[in-house]
């Protein structure tokens, strides 16, 4: 994928997250629309099967005609992976894991059929936000097992590095995705739910504005992060990009060295910003009506940020021993 395509996708995958969450939060608010929002899309693990199951519970309940389709959709969603799991046969051997195909169908019977009817779920899960997020998970479970062992399958069968090359820049890819999900999503949409919370919280509205202010900061420590592993992922893609076109070649040792700094970066700006977080909130103590702290322990960031360092000096030296030997010849 191209690298101004690449911009152009995430940058549509922010705009929509934002307009979903403005809509939910301001636009909708109030009306018979905003209602039933927070009711069809209430949390990521009952998706898409609470939204599927109140549909396909309307249309059953419209008549004759209307139940017989949504049994035939009901039937046809649930049957996919089983689908999927025949037309695989036809073209290669099965392999143990794909069972779970055949074991997410059997699963989406169950799911869906609960969603449909979610006065039938036990006691413990009555409620159907919680309910059918429950049953979601399993099949997510299933379903990710299952893609995880295709991938790994996957990865031990290719035959040359390009192969791998072409598999984790498609890892990279999603991996951005999520990154930009969790910058403009999930911790967006906390932002403004606390917002909220805030001022629902406070009648009386006096003495917020710092509360508020800090609130803002503290979506900005959380997202900085993801943001900076934006860019670490395109420093890896530019290296993955001199690696195949030249493992020993001058771009390939600046791109490497490019995403150390950008590593080292990443790390300095995660720890800083929220060691300056932690510091402001007790000086502003008196003026906050809440107060969020939270310890980072970047363990995996040091030792990803040391692996690169490594990889670095690695293609460093790979290129001196290539340039000595042609030397040598």
């Amino acid at each position: 994928m191209k690298r101004k395509v690449m911009h152009v996708l995430l940058g549509w995958e922010a705009a929509l997250c934002l307009l979903v969450i403005f809509a939910r939060a301001t636009l909708l608010r109030g009306s018979a629309i905003g209602e039933m929002i927070p009711r069809t899309f209430s949390t990521l693990m009952a998706f898409p099967f609470q939204q599927l199951g109140l549909g396909l519970r309307k249309l059953s309940l419209s008549g004759q005609n209307g139940n017989l389709l949504a049994i035939v959709i009901y039937a046809a969603f649930c049957l996919t992976p089983l689908v999927a799991l025949v037309l695989a046969r036809r073209k290669r051997r099965l392999y143990p894991e794909d069972a779970l195909l055949a074991i997410l169908s059997v699963i989406l019977f169950i799911v869906l059929y609960f969603a449909i009817n979610p006065g039938l779920l036990p006691h413990g899960v009555a409620a159907m936000d919680s309910g059918t997020a429950l049953l979601g998970s399993v099949a997510y479970s299933v379903l990710t097992g299952y893609i995880v062992l295709r991938a790994l399958r996957s990865f031990f069968a290719a035959r040359s590095s390009h192969r791998l090359q072409e598999y984790l820049a498609i890892l990279l890819y999603i991996l951005n995705a999520l990154f930009v999900f969790m910058v403009f999503g999930a911790y967006f949409s906390n932002l403004l739910d606390s917002w909220e919370a805030l001022g629902a919280a406070n009648t009386d509205g006096l003495g917020l504005g710092t509360s508020y202010l800090f609130l803002v900061l503290q979506y900005l420590v959380n997202a900085l992060p993801y943001a900076m592993n934006i860019l670490v992922v395109f420093a890896v893609l530019d290296l993955l990009q001199e690696q195949a076109a030249d493992s020993y070649s001058a771009g390939a040792v600046m791109a490497a060295e490019k995403l150390s700094r950008f590593c080292g970066l990443a790390l300095v700006a995660g720890v800083v910003s929220n060691l300056a977080f932690n510091l402001l909130q007790l000086l502003f103590l008196k003026n906050l009506r809440v107060v969020n702290s939270v310890v980072q322990v970047p363990l995996f960031s040091i030792i990803f940020v040391l692996a690169t360092l490594l990889l670095a000096q690695y293609i460093k030296d790979s290129k001196r021993i290539k340039e000595d030997n042609s030397m040598f010849i």
